[in-house]
């Protein structure tokens, strides 16, 4: 008989009830999806831009080059020569928006030949990147 019970009493868990634990689960990957989308890194190159009250957002998709406070240029996170850079330059489309980032501790004879460098390609669009400064 004691047998017996034992067995129903077994036969009756059928075992851990784990919808708590998957519905902890799944608000903590809709919070981690949430503030991952706030959390906008850029470029990892560090550069300090300099500050500006003019400065505006640019509306259309831009080609990125950076200027690093040791002057080495970078294009899409890679370092290139300038000689690179023209040849990449050449084969872009005219209309396409350049932004120029330069540290503000880069040299300013180095902005000026990749700004050169960007004219002589016949880009039209050449714009600096800034930091808004407060007012």
């Amino acid at each position: 008989m004691r047998f017996r019970r034992r067995f129903e009493w077994e036969r009756g868990q059928k075992g851990i009830d784990i919808t708590p634990l998957v519905d902890v689960i799944f608000q903590l990957l809709i919070f981690f999806l949430l503030t991952s989308s706030f959390v906008v890194t850029q470029a990892g190159i560090k550069v300090n831009l300099p500050k500006a009250v003019t400065s505006e957002a640019l509306q259309e998709e831009t080609v990125v080059i950076v200027i690093n406070k040791n002057d080495v240029v970078f294009l899409n996170e890679k370092v290139v020569t300038v000689k690179e850079l023209g040849n990449f330059l050449e084969n872009l489309p005219k209309k396409k928006a350049i932004l120029l980032k330069a540290d503000k501790k880069s040299s300013l004879g180095k902005i000026v030949e990749i700004w050169d460098l960007c004219r002589e390609k016949g880009i039209e669009k050449l714009n600096i990147a800034t930091i808004q400064e407060e007012k």
